[in-house]
């Protein structure tokens, strides 16, 4: 190709860009097609290629935008013309957005003290994981957040979790109020056994030592279910007559949960 027209290109290229950022600024978005918003994603990662080639071969290999953007790296890097860079690029979207959402979501400081306000605060932190995860929101007396500890990173199907590690997070954090939360990758949002054990083991094992388990939020996309509200917690006073302490055995062993396939029996 002769230097006149590859100048050429170059000039429609930046012109193109220019329209898009411009149009963006006007108008956001919503009327973008997926190709258009992934141009503009990777002006920032590729300064002097044809974004508008390449956001189509990653339509046609992912199908959709949010394939394009949950695809693992290395599949990003091997479509033609990407590379690592740009890869790389693409894949922190989805962590900046859980980033700024769940930054938005608890700017106001308001105490996790029912499971509207936990759901609130637990959706984005979960939101495009594709692998299941364990958290402990660590609160203060008046279910104010400590801190957000994340216990365990596990498959899509399960996660392993050890009650000791929970116990030394809360402590160390000076935790009064617990929240467990984990995600349903799958989207099923149900709370299988093993779910519910390990919500009773551990309400065994925290009660004694002066922490309430608040709840154990489960949270399947946008959804979420609270096992506070199924009535699984019932009271929580250490001293009355039934209340089990967990054994030593019990808060030692490790502890894998796994994502119901099915519904519970009645």
């Amino acid at each position: 190709m002769a230097t006149d027209e590859r100048d050429n290109l170059s000039t429609i290229h930046r012109g193109h860009r220019e329209r898009l950022r411009k149009r963006f600024l006007l108008e956001g978005l919503e009327q973008f097609e997926e190709h258009q918003v992934l141009e503009l994603l990777l002006f920032n990662a590729l300064p002097r290629q044809d974004t508008n080639k390449i956001a189509h071969l990653l339509l046609r290999r992912f199908g959709c935008l949010s394939a394009v953007l949950d695809a693992d790296s290395r599949d990003l890097a091997s479509v033609p013309g990407m590379g690592e860079a740009a890869a790389a690029f693409l894949s922190l979207i989805p962590a900046v957005t859980r980033r700024y959402l769940h930054d938005s979501a608890t700017r106001e400081k308001k105490p996790l003290n029912d499971p509207h306000r936990t759901s609130h605060f637990l959706v984005p932190l979960m939101a495009g994981r594709k692998e299941e995860i364990f958290y402990v929101l660590c609160l203060d007396n008046r279910c104010q957040l400590l801190f957000p500890a994340l216990i365990s990173r596990g498959t899509a199907t399960d996660a392993l979790i050890h009650p000791r590690q929970v116990v030394e997070t809360v402590l160390r954090h000076k935790s009064v109020n617990v929240i467990l939360a984990h995600n349903h990758p799958s989207g099923i949002l149900q709370a299988s056994q093993s779910d519910i054990n390990l919500t009773l083991l551990l309400q065994r094992i925290l009660l004694p030592i002066g922490i309430r388990l608040v709840d154990h939020v489960i949270v399947a996309g946008e959804q979420t279910l609270s096992l506070a509200s199924m009535g699984v917690l019932g009271e929580q006073r250490s001293g009355e007559v039934g209340f089990l302490r967990a054994s030593e055995e019990e808060a030692s062993d490790a502890y894998t949960y796994q994502i119901p396939t099915t519904a519970l029996p009645e």
